[in-house]
């Protein structure tokens, strides 16, 4: 006699009992984003969308509200963007005494340290908007949470590749801005914990116009004792741009130009990544880019803790965020969590050039007793913040 074998519910089938069940929730998030006007570059590069980090985050409401349909949860999205820095404090104060506690930030490392000061404890604060490496080291604010990954991460994941090439001779070239200064130091301190050697760090001075001279200037700009690669570290892409192909000797290009270490990009499109760009794109009209990843993530972390507790309770939230229980499917072939020293979320780097992937960090053979997702950035070893005592 033949046995029946019972079916298998689906997802949505097994939350039906919880869903019927369930009182109604009503979940409030906030974004704030500053948005300033960057100027004019040198390079004719394609400027950041005026909305980055803000369609991230309408995009992470879209998702929260398809699985909260189900369990009698509806979030709303509060979003304030600005380019003026004065209105950032203001903005956020007004969205606390609105009742919104839950807060995902596309703001600098400054504007973050003072909306946490602003803000009384029960919030939960998430940075997508800012690497610095020191919000993860010793200028930690209390109980924050980085979706945004820090410059550390990115050079380790670079560091990492290139090692496995055996690449291990870099010229950097940086620019003069405070950023491409911060992300020069992240590759010596990627450089020096890969076992790479630094034959000459310079800094391009912006006194030529390179759409007209690039392949007059540069060759002796780059000319220095042999190397293996050029790393660049030009954030807002003054010179970058016209590095490949004008190097004194033939040699790849890596950093903020050529092949980069990124939180996201277009051609991230395994790992089921293909349908969230899809999506991405029929609610923005463009690719969706590192600043609207990491505030789509901060979103779907709110969400998925609401989900997981039944609470809207930021100490309740926060606890579990930071807790083994804890895990976010991103569509980067693993399931994400929360480092419970830093803050900072754990995953993995793509490294992209502008029309495929490369190759993702960490790269094969990179042990950790943990977990493998810790040879990128800063581990606990590493890092005076204590995010998990704060929570």
């Amino acid at each position: 006699m033949m046995k029946t074998l019972p079916r298998l519910l689906s997802p949505v089938a097994l939350a039906l009992p919880l869903a019927a069940t369930a009182a109604p929730m009503e979940i409030n998030i906030a974004y704030v984003g500053f948005e300033p006007d960057h100027g004019p570059v040198l390079s004719n590069i394609l400027p950041e969308p005026a909305d980055a980090g803000l369609k991230g985050a309408e995009l992470g409401i879209n998702d929260n509200n398809t699985t909260g349909r189900f369990l009698k949860q509806h979030y709303t999205l509060h979003s304030i963007s600005t380019e003026q820095p004065g209105e950032v404090l203001p903005a956020a104060r007004q969205l606390y005494d609105q009742g919104v506690r839950l807060f995902v930030l596309n703001l600098t490392s400054e504007q973050l340290h003072a909306v946490e000061r602003e803000l009384p404890d029960d919030v939960v604060l998430i940075n997508s908007g800012s690497q610095d490496n020191a919000l993860r080291t010793e200028q930690c604010i209390p109980g924050m949470l980085h979706t945004m990954p820090s410059r550390a991460m990115l050079t380790d994941a670079l560091a990492q590749w290139l090692a496995s090439k055996r690449w291990n001779r870099w010229l950097i070239i940086e620019g003069n801005l405070a950023e491409d200064r911060l992300y020069a130091e992240s590759l010596e301190r990627s450089a020096k914990r890969m076992g790479a050697k630094i034959i000459e760090r310079k800094q391009w001075d912006y006194n030529t116009d390179l759409r007209r001279t690039a392949q007059k200037e540069l060759p002796p700009f780059t000319q220095a004792d042999e190397y293996d690669v050029v790393v660049v570290a030009d954030e807002r892409g003054d010179f970058g741009e016209y590095v490949p192909y004008n190097t004194w000797y033939p040699r790849p290009v890596v950093g903020t130009q050529g092949m980069t270490p990124v939180t996201w990009h277009r051609v991230v499109e395994a790992w089921g990544a293909a349908q969230l760009q899809s999506r991405f794109e029929k609610l923005a009209d463009r690719w969706m880019n590192s600043h609207d990843y990491a505030s789509w993530a901060g979103v779907r972390t709110l969400g998925e803790a609401v989900t997981q507790t039944r609470s809207t309770d930021p100490a309740v939230l926060k606890n579990f965020i930071l807790s083994d229980k804890f895990q976010l499917g991103a569509f980067k072939g693993r399931k994400l969590n929360y480092r419970d020293w830093s803050g900072q979320l754990r995953q993995p780097i793509p490294l992209v050039h502008p029309r495929a992937l490369v190759s993702q960090s960490p790269q094969e053979g990179y042990l950790h007793p943990k977990t493998d997702l810790d040879t990128l950035g800063f581990d606990t070893s590493e890092s005076q913040c204590s995010v998990k005592g704060d929570a």
